[in-house]
Parts: structure tokens; C-alpha cells; sequence
């Protein structure tokens, strides 16, 4: 890019660059001279860097991705920014691949931190990077007699860890499931790098080393994670769709699972090799890299923002409406939507237990002005409906804990006056 296209900003110190929630998402920028700080809404969150200094940069996340802004910054001293437009950045990718390249990395570095946040948050457990844990996923499939998907992960915890722990009692298990087995089921039919899935195959499994991204050719692919005896699906993944990609930016195992979704799914499998000869002769995979990691990164950070919700079903209800956001399907119009999962996976999205999200579910399909199920999946007659009980239920949390707060408050009162 030719330093005539870039455009230099100023701004004083305190001042406010960019404010979390505005639409106006259309430009990121990079640090000339001076710090900003990062603010959010979301202060469960401890972000792993939140001053930013020379030569990093901010607001990627929602330019790349066209959605709101999910962070508030201000300037710490006086600064001097690079503003680089939407549009700008494929010449970028050209004149600048390492701007480019940073990006993508610390785009994978902030999903893995997030996808941590989001297990702690939601199972209050913590995320498991180790190949041991491939056992703990056969056995969990196992128990819930997915024995193709569990002969999967036997396999690749005796492969990866031969003097395990747990080798003996996954050897048996292999061995006991091996007749319920359909071993075409297990495998792929390859044509290059161009390879076809049946369904339910596993891409590979969570804690699983890898050396390959995948792109979506045809068909969806579901990206789960298991922890806590639970399955929870973090991404239902369209044609064009690109995952796998961390283990082959970051050299660790893989940190979630994923499944074909469809019969016959077929995606292009990339190396590391040629993911490198790609970036530098085919910048459109590399612009389409970053797009879909910064929507990923969005639709992490509205999910970590619906734990927050304690109703249940009004968890539900956010996570409908997080998927309208993402698709972005407009909603201020009575119009019917039919969405493309149906309860078992809406429960996974929300991360509770089966029998209890099952319960939740019933609920809130007795009333069907607001909620049904047609053919498996979910339908709803009016979508003004589920942006307006997603308010409703983040209000009601926001009034109770103004509540509780105040109560507290009202203790150290009375506890600071008994003591005097």
C-alpha cells in the first residue's frame, strides 16, 4: 500500500477512539506512537493484554468481521494511529504481508485464550491442551455409545500416548466396541487434497496434534468440545468455512473436535507447507483467513456475554438471537425464521446438561406464538420475539444484581457502624 492510501490520525490523551457497541465498525488502526487501553463491558474477563503500545493494533475483530465494536479503546497518552479501511486490506496483504500474518496470529493466539474463558465460565473447569485427554474424549463417546467416534479416539490416545496412563483400559475398550464398528464410517475418501466424510466422521479430535487446516467445500461441520462429561457445540461451519487452523499457526493440539455434520461432506485439506506457498500466492485465502477468525472471535465474545445470563431460558434466547447477529438477519420486522439446528444442538450451544436443557426447551416451546419445531428444526413465527425476550432477561439480571449490590452495600453500612 502506497504511504498516499494510508491515513495518519491524532488523538489526545483520554480520548475515546472507539466505543464498544457502536456500528460503526468500518476502520481498524495501528499503534505510530504512544498507548491506548483496552476497556469491555465484560469484566469477568481478564484479558491478557489490555495497554497497547507501538506497532500493535486494535478493532480488527469487528472491522473484519462487519459487527458492532466489542471493546471500548482510550487513549492512555497522546497517539498517533495507522487507520487501515475494510477495503484497504487485501492491498495490504500485498505490500504488507507480516502486518497481515500478525494479525491472523494473534487472532489465533485470542481464540484459544478465549475458547479457556469460555470453558471456565461455562463449566467452571478449565480447558484441556494435552494429548492424555484423548482418552477422556473416547471414553466420554463410549459411554454415550458413539462407538465409531470413540474407536477414533482409542486409536489416537494409544497412537499418541503408547505408555499412557490408561492405555490398558483403552485397549479393552477398543476391543469391545471393534464389532459395533463401521470402519467405513471412519474414513475419508481422498482425491487429492480434496477429501469426502461420511456422516458423524471425525475431521479429528480435540487434544489431538495436527498439521492441517481444512476448507469447506460442501455439506456443514459441527466444532465441539468435551468437558465435564459434556458436549458443547461451538460452531456449526457453512461451505467456505475454514477451521483446524490454530494447530498449524500454533504448533499445539488441536482445541476442540471436529464432526461431519452431512452425509458426504467434502473439504480441502491444506498442510503447513502449503498453507505458507498459499498465503503469498493466493492473499484471498489469507483475506478470508482473518474474516473468519474475527467472526469467530464476535460470536465468542457474545457468547461469553450470555453466561452472564442466569435464567436458562433466557440463556436459550440469547443464544437464538447470537445467531440471528451472526447471519445477520434483520429483526425488526414480523417475519417467520426457521433456523438451521434444532434443540439437541441449541442445548449444546448453551452449554447445559442434556436432561435440563431438555426441560428448559420444553418450556419454551409450550407457548408456539413464540417457538416450535418444524422437521427437527427450530422455527419461530416472529423474530421480533427473540430479540425481545433476550432483553427481557438481560434486564431482569441486570435489575437483580443492581439489587444485590445495593444489599451489599446497605451490610458494609451497617457492619462500618457497629464496629465504630
Amino acid at each position: 500500500m502506497a504511504p498516499s492510501q494510508l491515513e495518519f490520525l491524532n488523538f489526545k490523551k483520554d480520548s475515546f477512539i472507539v466505543v464498544e457497541g457502536d456500528q460503526k465498525a468500518d476502520r481498524f488502526f495501528i499503534i505510530r506512537q504512544g498507548s491506548v487501553r483496552l476497556l469491555k463491558e465484560l469484566e469477568v474477563i481478564e484479558e491478557e493484554k489490555d495497554v497497547l503500545v507501538v506497532g500493535d493494533f486494535f478493532a480488527v475483530v469487528s472491522t473484519m468481521s462487519s459487527h458492532s465494536h466489542i471493546e471500548t479503546v482510550q487513549a492512555v497518552s497522546d497517539v498517533s494511529l495507522i487507520s487501515i479501511k475494510r477495503e484497504q486490506y487485501g492491498d495490504i496483504i500485498q505490500n504488507k504481508p507480516s502486518i497481515a500474518l500478525k494479525i491472523i496470529q494473534q487472532f489465533s493466539k485470542q481464540m484459544r485464550y478465549l475458547n479457556e474463558a469460555l470453558t471456565k465460565l461455562t463449566l467452571k473447569n478449565t480447558a484441556h491442551e494435552d494429548v492424555s485427554h484423548l482418552f477422556d474424549v473416547a471414553e466420554y463417546y463410549f459411554n454415550q455409545k458413539h462407538y465409531n467416534q470413540a474407536y477414533y479416539a482409542y486409536n489416537k490416545y494409544l497412537e499418541y500416548c503408547p505408555d499412557g496412563g490408561n492405555v490398558k483400559a483403552a485397549r479393552e475398550h477398543k476391543n469391545a466396541i471393534a464389532i459395533h464398528v463401521d470402519e467405513e464410517k471412519l474414513k475419508f475418501k481422498s482425491d487429492g487434497a480434496i477429501r469426502t466424510y461420511p456422516k458423524n466422521a471425525l475431521f479429528f479430535s480435540e487434544s489431538e496434534p495436527g498439521d492441517e487446516l481444512f476448507i469447506i467445500q460442501k455439506g456443514s461441520v459441527k466444532i465441539t468440545k468435551i468437558v465435564d462429561n459434556n458436549e458443547i457445540l461451538l460452531a456449526l461451519l457453512k461451505p467456505g468455512d475454514i477451521f483446524g487452523e490454530m494447530a498449524i499457526l500454533e504448533n499445539k493440539v488441536r482445541s476442540a473436535s471436529a464432526v461431519a455434520h452431512d452425509d458426504d461432506c467434502v473439504a480441502m485439506a491444506i498442510d503447513k507447507t502449503n498453507f505458507e506457498m498459499m498465503a503469498k500466492s493466493q492473499p484471498q485465502i489469507i483475506s478470508r483467513l482473518t474474516t473468519l477468525l474475527a467472526e469467530r472471535i464476535w460470536s465468542m465474545y457474545r457468547q461469553l456475554a450470555s453466561t452472564l445470563i442466569t435464567d436458562p431460558v433466557g440463556r436459550m434466547y440469547d443464544a437464538l438471537l447470537r445467531s440471528l447477529e451472526k447471519n445477520r438477519v434483520p429483526m425488526d420486522k414480523h417475519e417467520a425464521y426457521t433456523f438451521e439446528f434444532g434443540v439437541e444442538d441449541l442445548i449444546q450451544m448453551v452449554g447445559l446438561p442434556k436432561e435440563e436443557g431438555r426441560a428448559v426447551t420444553r418450556q419454551m416451546l409450550e407457548d408456539s406464538t413464540k417457538l416450535q419445531v418444524r422437521e427437527d428444526k427450530l422455527y419461530c413465527p416472529d423474530l421480533r420475539i427473540i430479540s425481545k425476550e433476550a432483553q427481557y432477561y438481560r434486564r431482569m439480571d441486570k435489575k437483580k444484581a443492581n439489587i444485590e449490590q445495593s444489599h451489599q452495600v446497605q451490610k458494609e453500612q451497617i457492619s462500618k457502624k457497629a464496629g465504630n
